[in-house]
């Protein structure tokens, strides 16, 4: 019978990663390439819309990241509406967690969903919603009661949830991307954005975003 999951095993579970090897930097202001950026990495990238949108979008977050946490509760669901939905931009989240809280997070998201783009997407946008009850809270006791009640409203169990937070391919895959997030693309911090290779770092307004993709968009 496994262990009752609690702060030293999350930790524990957490502990080891599979690093890529260093790569050469690009410069700040590069213009990343979008074969580049397509490059898969250990585990598969989840993207929301049509695959041949002329607008192709890598968003790096960290689910601990108020910022990130702020534009997809005020300027994503505009994107989505007006760009993704319509099939003009195709949009993929990778993993760049700043502490073991927003591991753990991703981690769950990707359990839960099981590669349903549009579930992962709801995940995700829930546990940001929820910063406050699982990522801020002061007692680290606490994060995994916050993260297990999020995984429970999905109708996972607590057999489930240790599990996905013990999955140490899962992990290393996380700490990968976030690896070669940092080391090819000079990501430092959260949100970070390539809107077909273009960077943007720090949140963006609907109007930003707009200005970046609206000439790649034939009318």
């Amino acid at each position: 019978m496994s262990p009752i999951l609690n702060r030293r095993t999350l930790i524990a579970a957490l502990a080891a990663t599979s690093a890529l090897p260093a790569l050469p930097a690009l410069a700040a202001d590069d213009k990343v390439s979008l074969l580049e950026l397509a490059v898969p990495g250990p585990i598969p990238d989840i993207a929301l819309g049509k695959p041949d949108a002329p607008v192709k979008v890598y968003e790096y977050a960290s689910m601990t990241c108020p910022h990130c946490a702020r534009f997809a509760k005020d300027v994503f669901p505009a994107i989505k509406e007006k760009y993704i939905d319509t099939g003009k931009v195709l949009w993929t989240m990778r993993e760049f967690p700043l502490d073991p809280r927003a591991t753990a997070g991703f981690m769950l998201a990707r359990c839960i969903a099981n590669n349903d783009a549009n579930k992962y997407y709801t995940v995700l946008d829930v546990l940001f919603a929820q910063q406050d009850n699982w990522a801020f809270v002061d007692d680290p006791k606490q994060v995994l009661p916050g993260l297990f009640a999020i995984a429970k409203q999905s109708g996972f169990t607590q057999e489930q949830f240790q599990a996905c937070l013990k999955d140490q391919t899962l992990y290393g895959g996380v700490s990968a991307v976030k690896d070669r997030g940092e080391k090819v693309f000079n990501i430092d911090g959260t949100p970070t954005f390539f809107i077909n290779g273009i960077k943007k770092s720090g949140e963006i307004t609907l109007d930003e975003f707009a200005k970046t993709a609206d000439p790649f968009i034939k009318s």
